[in-house]
């Protein structure tokens, strides 16, 4: 049976590959020959095209592709109180590359007024009949990176104290967007999932982190985040092992933090990514509650091969040997362009994929 709230049966995680004609204008606006006003008309334009798009494939989550920013996290926590982005020595590494040396750090106490992207809501939700989805990166995201270079001693000596005031920034946030008619918002989470990596853990221990330590914080701080939202708003996580570029940073399967996940978090769903054997296997789905969504992400978003519907089919159907299919969905693993550089396909790949996704959600569900 399709679901009349999300996730839904066919979903997606929400970044959609940039059109030339808004690359250039972005590439225009930072060499300074183009002005914010008219960077916003172009921003305007295509993201009204891509949520004609969205609804012409069948997608009932609508999102603006996150055409006004250059990456999936940074954009957003530089709009909190305290948190300043700057150019870094180098980027972060991936499979295969580094990302863009673009970093950020708390400079003081972190908090909230009024953030930007309430209006990039706002004009998604002006101009779909179906449901906007407001997708931002989870509060682990400023520490995840870097650890206490992003949060230095200097200025939070104590790091349950920088924890309780970025889970309080993140309630009054969410709380916003929950104001402004939000009602279904993704928590984009990369550092819990990456504590599925021994490798990952490994260098945590080597900064000196507790890696068990962290991965409760975090589930923490996603609580936090959500802790004054309406009854009927709509919660969900997002789960990513790194995706810059068809790139990744980690690997490993949900074992080491399906506790935390299912058990500790109070989300209403989880993307999951499931696209190859990097993520392992299904068997921790078992002890997800009955109150929960799970939202399969078979389909990548790192290359155009259109997988085929019956393989897609097959492991839906080995999920549901460990969760009902009734609390299964379908989705891409992670969004077409977690960063402006986009994924290695085309747009016409990207929308076959969504297309597919909405079909086979049909086929399985009715």
């Amino acid at each position: 049976m399709q679901r009349s709230k999300p996730p839904f049966r066919a979903d997606h995680v929400g970044s959609l590959l940039r059109p030339a004609s808004l690359r250039q204008a972005r590439e225009k606006r930072a060499a300074g020959s183009l002005s914010a006003e008219d960077l916003r008309k172009v921003e305007d334009a295509e993201i009204l095209k891509i949520i004609a798009k969205q609804e012409e494939v069948g997608l009932q989550s609508i999102t603006d592709g996150e055409f006004r920013r250059s990456w999936w996290h940074l954009d957003y926590l530089e709009g909190l109180n305290g948190v300043e982005g700057y150019e870094m020595t180098q980027g972060v590494a991936f499979s295969g590359m580094n990302t863009r040396p673009k970093g950020i750090r708390v400079t003081g106490k972190v908090g909230y007024l009024r953030h930007p992207m309430l209006d990039h809501y706002r004009f998604v939700q002006d101009h779909t009949k179906r449901t906007a989805k407001m997708c931002i990166p989870s509060p682990s995201a400023i520490y995840g990176r870097t650890g206490r270079t992003a949060v230095p001693e200097k200025v939070y000596p104590s790091l349950d104290n920088f924890f309780a005031d970025l889970g309080a920034a993140y309630a009054k946030s969410v709380r916003d967007f929950a104001d402004a008619g939000c009602r279904y918002l993704q928590l984009d989470e990369v550092f819990i999932a990456m504590l599925c990596d021994e490798k990952y853990r490994h260098g945590l221990k080597e900064r000196g982190d507790d890696p068990d330590y962290i991965g409760r914080a975090y589930g923490d701080l996603i609580n936090a985040a959500m802790s004054d939202i309406p009854a009927d708003m709509t919660v969900t996580m997002h789960l990513c092992r790194g995706n810059y570029r068809s790139t990744f940073m980690g690997e490993g399967g949900y074992e080491p933090v399906a506790d935390i996940l299912f058990n500790r978090i109070k989300v209403h769903g989880y993307f999951m990514e499931y696209d190859n054997d990097r993520s392992g296997g299904f068997e921790p789905l078992k002890i997800v509650p009955k109150d929960r969504s799970v939202v399969l992400g078979l389909v990548t978003s790192k290359t155009g091969k259109l997988e085929p519907k019956d393989e897609i089919k097959r492991r839906i159907d080995e999920g549901t040997k460990y969760i009902p299919l009734d609390q299964l969905c379908l989705s891409s693993q992670c969004g077409f362009a977690s960063t402006e550089d986009g994924n290695t396909l085309s747009e016409d790949e990207q929308w076959a994929k969504l297309r597919m996704i909405v079909d086979v959600s049909k086929e399985v569900w009715g």
